[in-house]
């Protein structure tokens, strides 16, 4: 009886070991798998990479956003799809002229099993996001996001 105690504490030392390999507990590897999720959507616009829009972003993707018009008061609102994101990936910044110091500030809010917040600040303003794994995967499902607010 031991014996078999023994085997099963060392089976779970031995797991416990491997899941530190990378030097990650279980949730800071779905916390980072978030956050290069959120980092993808980022780059692939900066970067003019559709490739990483396709794979941080969900098809289904709903994108709602509020922005402001040079010479008007107020906000406008419009909503863009994935293939519209992906689209826009390929042109955002195709001249180059987005400086290297563009911000992509990203902040994890929870990280659950299946579903999991961020908020990201970049060039064009706030983006809060809601992801889902999908086969294992972190994908953005929902993104609702507004231009900067007016200087005071």
């Amino acid at each position: 009886m031991n014996q078999i105690i023994m085997v099963f504490l060392a089976f779970i030392v031995a797991l416990s070991c491997g899941l530190h390999d990378a030097g990650l507990t279980p949730v800071q590897d779905e916390t980072e798998a978030v956050r290069q999720a959120v980092l993808d959507y980022v780059e692939g616009v900066y970067n003019v990479d559709p490739a990483r829009i396709e794979r941080s972003v969900h098809p289904e993707l709903t994108k709602l956003g509020f922005y402001r018009t040079q010479g008007k008061d107020g906000y406008s609102s419009g909503k863009m799809t994935f293939a519209q994101l992906v689209e826009l990936s390929k042109k955002w910044n195709k001249e180059g002229k987005l400086p290297k110091s563009a911000p992509k500030e990203i902040t994890i809010f929870e990280v659950q099993d299946q579903t999991a917040t961020a908020k990201l600040t970049a060039q064009w303003g706030t983006d809060y996001f809601h992801l889902a794994k999908y086969d294992g995967k972190w994908q953005i499902i929902n993104v609702l996001w507004q231009s900067p607010p007016p200087k005071k």
